[in-house]
């Protein structure tokens, strides 16, 4: 290990996001960087904090470059846990807590984590998973503060490339074991200074919510242009979401730019009374992991009309954000993921890696600085995924003549009935806007006649008078053509969702294809 005092030379050293809040601790210590529930940090506060417990870390054996597993509910002291893991020249790997003990084993295995940070709560957990290489076990809401009284304040400074693994961040693994994908330091650093300049959030303090959790792309990557920029970090609750808390958030604490996924702004924009909240501060609200009809679009701009609503797209693999679609064009583009962000180089392409004609279904690949640089430990995989070249997203989508982009389904997810290729997506957005259905997934089952033929599981608004078949049929004729209706209707209290809000099509098919024949 390299320790250099502060102020030493750091030869090919470059800026990472440990250093960016270390700047504004030495710049602006009294300016607010984490609110919590009860909990309000300043810069220098927190920046104290991080550096006690790098310096805990280091002492009890992290060495640069190894993997240090972080485990809890969304805190301010989960977000200063991230941070100091990289302040100690460590990988940190954000561990799901909805995760039971044989889960997080496998993440501590495959990673070969050799220390852990852990909420009080969920440390039975983590030591019934617990691996021979794991040496050291922090407590948040245990030992944590006794540790970090102990520690020394004084700042070293670890020598740590910023081509080098900051993150490993587990994929959804809805088709399977997760893998590891590595970001490294430029990778997100780069997608902060993208995100910011691309969305114009230079102007004035930004006050930063995420209703993702943090061990989630999208609530991690999410606050680094806040912390970028100085801004400040709201962190609501990961568990038990409520949408009238949650906007009794955004009106408190003066939120300026916030996330969540559809299925929380679809319950946000039904709190009665919502529009006569004071949210004058919120200029930006972005949604994005999982799929938005045009209907919940369609409120969410009539319902904010002082706020951008920014479509976010892309995932874990790309930092995550390769697309957007800004505020201006969220009528006019009504659907679209929009256009590539800065930093962001995209292909529509066939199986053969051959460029697709504008106007026709590809999938979408991607390169450029804000890519991983690989799946942890997995060579094959990490091939197969940048095969040609370029990443492969497994997103098929369609180019309009303006160069914005339509999703139209997961590769993987499409159905081929009697050779028609039906896009999912295309029809969940149709049967979304019938106005017995809250919620919709569709899914291919065996068909003798056509291969497969669409099933449509449908959450009804009212289940005491859910939509019939003939309801549904009649609504898509005037929608879609004939072979992409659904054929089959199955009624449900709810879908299977992972913790970023996508549809576990995976579970639906166990469930529902041997039913239907």
């Amino acid at each position: 290990m390299t320790e250099l005092s502060a102020g030493s030379a750091l030869t090919g050293r470059g800026m990472t996001m440990s250093d960016v809040l270390a700047r504004w601790a030495r710049s602006r210590p009294e300016a607010e960087v984490f609110v919590s529930e009860g909990v309000r940090r300043t810069y220098g506060q927190a920046g104290d904090r991080i550096t006690r417990l790098a310096n805990a870390l280091v002492t009890g054996g992290v060495e640069p470059g190894d993997r240090v597993a972080v485990l809890g509910l969304n805190s301010v002291e989960l977000i200063e846990s991230y941070i100091a893991v990289l302040r100690a020249g460590g990988i940190c790997v954000p561990v799901n807590f909805r995760l039971v003990a044989d889960e997080i084993a496998y993440v501590l295995r495959d990673s070969g984590a050799v220390a852990a940070i852990v909420d009080a709560g969920m440390r039975p957990q983590l030591d019934a998973a617990r691996t021979p290489e794991l040496r050291q076990v922090v407590t948040i809401g245990g030992d944590l503060e006794e540790i970090l009284a102990a520690a020394s304040g004084e700042d070293h400074e670890i020598a740590v490339p910023d081509d080098a693994t900051a993150y490993i961040m587990y994929t959804s693994g809805t088709t399977g074991r997760p893998k590891g994908a590595m970001l490294s330091h430029r990778n997100l650093y780069l997608h902060a200074f993208s995100n910011t300049l691309h969305l114009g959030s230079t102007g004035g303090h930004m006050v930063w919510l995420s209703g993702a959790p943090l061990f989630h792309i999208a609530g991690l990557s999410g606050m680094l242009p806040s912390l970028f920029t100085g801004g400040t970090v709201v962190i609501p609750p990961s568990v038990g979401f409520d949408p009238a808390a949650a906007l009794d958030t955004l009106e408190r604490e003066r939120v300026t730019s916030c996330f969540y996924v559809p299925a929380q702004w679809a319950a946000m924009v039904a709190v009665p009374g919502v529009k006569d909240r004071d949210l004058a501060a919120l200029t930006k609200l972005s949604w994005g992991a999982a799929p938005a009809s045009d209907t919940l679009l369609r409120t969410m701009i009539d319902t904010f009309p002082q706020a951008d609503v920014v479509t976010a797209f892309g995932q874990t693999e790309c930092s995550p954000v390769t697309t957007t679609l800004k505020g201006e064009d969220s009528i006019r583009k009504l659907g679209s993921v929009g256009t590539p962000m800065i930093n962001v180089e995209v292909r529509v392409v066939d199986d053969e890696m051959n460029d697709v004609p504008r106007g026709e279904v590809g999938e979408i690949v991607y390169r450029g600085p804000m890519v991983m640089t690989g799946y942890w430990n997995k060579p094959a995989e990490t091939a197969e995924a940048f095969r040609g070249g370029w990443f492969h997203s497994g997103d098929l989508v369609r180019e309009d003549s303006d160069g914005y982009y339509f999703v139209v389904d997961r590769k993987k997810d499409m159905i081929i009935s009697g050779g028609e290729n039906i896009y999912c997506a295309e029809v969940e957005n149709v049967l979304a806007g019938h106005p017995e259905v809250a919620d919709v997934a569709l899914i291919g089952v065996p068909d003798v006649k056509w291969g497969e033929s669409p099933l449509a599981i449908v959450v009804p608004v009212d289940p005491a008078a859910p939509p019939t078949e003939e309801s549904i049929t009649e609504y898509c004729r005037e929608h879609l053509a004939g072979y992409k209706r659904p054929k089959h209707l199955v009624i449900v209290d709810e879908l299977p969702r992972n913790p970023s809000g996508k549809v576990l099509k995976t579970v639906l098919r166990e469930r529902h294809r041997p039913a239907v024949h």
